[in-house]
């Protein structure tokens, strides 16, 4: 059975599965236990204030659910659940990412593949504490970052959505961290010295731009074989802005729609890979809409990936 707000939209047909939409497919956190794919908000953009950035991501979990609600449903049988949504309130990111975790935490016990529409980039970090919570101290985790930026400033007693993986790095030893996407004017020359530091593997705006999409699949694939589970995470300040304006930081020479979506496949296609989160779109500044629309679009592939019902690279 389906949600009310923001899961609407027009029916083909009440019947013939062929022409269902998310709407018709997408279930309450009653039906939990047998989701194939579990959507959770964040909703949030304290760490994107901490930062300096413009606020108003908070608001991109529901935009995101209005805009899949309407789109065809290709992955046949599987089941989805929306948890709704976990809000920072008062300030207290800190609090809000571990009630992040915590429901992470519970869709994966479920067994369910976990999907978190963010919310500031601060996202990732109550994405990772969920999945730490899951499996416990001693596997290893790796963190595959869409990203323009490190994200690895220090935080000096206050996280914020530029910290969170210097403290993953900092506190986890069997963590390890791969970007895509890495803009060179976007970061401070510190950040590649913290990079190096850190032993952060990335590949820049420009090596992508030239990867064949067959090598660049390869490339992620080895990563996410070093590891017992991945993460993947989506900033969409990593895109273009013609294509992606409606961002904290946007990119002008960030990566096409295209490529991301290729990453997406080929790494939500891994059976090490089981959550992904998208993180960064801010309603209030998106022209047009585009941004969420793309951002819906994308979280479509990670979910189709999945489900294994993505195109083969």
């Amino acid at each position: 059975m389906g949600l009310d707000e923001p899961w609407k939209g027009q029916i083909e047909s009440a019947a013939d599965k062929n022409r269902f939409k998310y709407h018709q497919i997408v279930a309450g956190p009653e039906s939990a236990e047998n989701a194939e794919v579990t959507l959770i908000g964040f909703c949030c953009d304290e760490g994107v204030r901490r930062n300096n950035g413009r606020p108003g991501a908070a608001k991109a979990p529901d935009a995101i659910r209005s805009a899949l609600a309407p789109m065809p449903w290709h992955g046949e049988e599987a089941s989805l659940c929306d948890y709704g949504n976990v809000s920072c309130r008062d300030s207290q990111l800190e609090e809000a990412q571990d009630e992040l975790a915590e429901k992470v935490s519970e869709a994966y016990g479920q067994g369910s593949s976990v999907v978190i529409l963010g919310g500031g980039h601060e996202t990732l970090y109550g994405h990772y504490l969920g999945l730490r919570l899951h499996l416990g101290p001693e596997a290893s985790i790796g963190i595959l970052n869409i990203d323009a930026h490190f994200d690895l400033r220090p935080h000096d007693g206050e996280a914020s959505s530029g910290t969170m993986f210097r403290q993953i790095l900092e506190e986890d030893q069997n963590a390890g961290y791969f970007i895509i996407g890495i803009q060179r004017f976007g970061n401070l020359r510190f950040l590649f010295e913290t990079a190096g530091e850190f032993d952060v593997d990335y590949l820049p705006e420009e090596t992508v731009r030239q990867s064949d999409p067959t090598q660049l699949s390869k490339r992620i694939q080895s990563f996410i074989g070093r590891y017992d589970t991945v993460i993947v995470t989506l900033c969409m300040d990593v895109l273009d802005m013609a294509s992606a304006p409606g961002v904290s930081a946007p990119s002008p020479f960030g990566l096409d729609p295209a490529t991301v979506r290729t990453v997406i496949r080929a790494a939500c296609s891994h059976p090490a890979v089981r959550s992904f989160d998208i993180s960064e779109i801010n309603p209030d500044v998106d022209e047009g809409g585009r941004t969420v629309r793309l951002g819906a679009a994308l979280t479509n592939e990670a979910i189709l990936s999945f489900l294994g019902k993505a195109p083969e690279i």
